[in-house]
């Protein structure tokens, strides 16, 4: 579900640590633009409560007792295609951070952040920022001969809708997504490439086709 104009985000907070995830909880509730619809302590928990609130940004840890964060947004990336994650970390995990770029994640935040920044974060993300570490990407750049590897597989299909000249509406009916899902991901899409204007998109689509 997508955020609908000044409605509050809808936010859902996986974190098998009860006094972190309360603590996050607390931190979203005290903000008015946040309103948290479910818990979590799994990935099990997290996948079937996700498919019943359908929340906008899902705030994930990268350890859980049945498997990872990973798993988590994997699965919820198929069964509720708009949640955008923002992971939830209390160390700086290279191979971590790549593997949660790969399934989308749009954010990381330490634990130990002020609570005011976690709020402003998902506020972000939930409108469509990317507030991921340059270095982050850069790595992930260099570390693929494929320039398309810091992207999702539908940030993928939303790149060859862009090449295609497809507007976010067409977009979203050829993908079976809404139109501010589309949006979400242009600008997820940007962000990774390290592009401004949708145009400059476009048109770096149109070169590497005559290649």
């Amino acid at each position: 579900m997508d955020a609908p104009g000044d409605a509050p985000v809808r936010v859902m907070v996986i974190d098998d640590h009860e006094v972190v995830r309360r603590g996050v909880v607390d931190v979203c509730h005290a903000d008015a633009r946040l309103d948290v619809v479910a818990e979590a302590a799994s990935v099990a928990e997290g996948l079937r409560r996700a498919a019943a609130v359908r929340p906008d940004v899902a705030l994930v840890d990268l350890h859980l007792p049945d498997g990872t964060g990973i798993d988590l947004m994997r699965g919820l990336a198929e069964a509720t295609p708009a949640t955008r994650f923002v992971v939830l970390t209390s160390f700086d995990d290279d191979d971590y951070a790549e593997a949660a770029l790969e399934v989308g994640a749009a954010a990381f935040v330490l634990k130990t952040v002020r609570g005011s920044h976690i709020a402003d974060t998902v506020h972000a993300v939930a409108h469509g920022k990317v507030l991921l570490d340059d270095r982050v990407l850069q790595r992930r750049r260099d570390s693929h001969d494929d320039p398309l590897a810091v992207l999702t597989p539908t940030e993928r299909l939303v790149l060859e809708c862009i090449g295609d000249g497809l507007s976010n509406r067409e977009s979203g009916e050829r993908l079976g997504v809404s139109e501010k899902t589309v949006k979400n991901h242009v600008t997820a899409v940007m962000a990774k490439l390290g592009f401004k204007r949708r145009t400059q998109v476009a048109a770096w689509v149109a070169s590497q086709q005559r290649r």
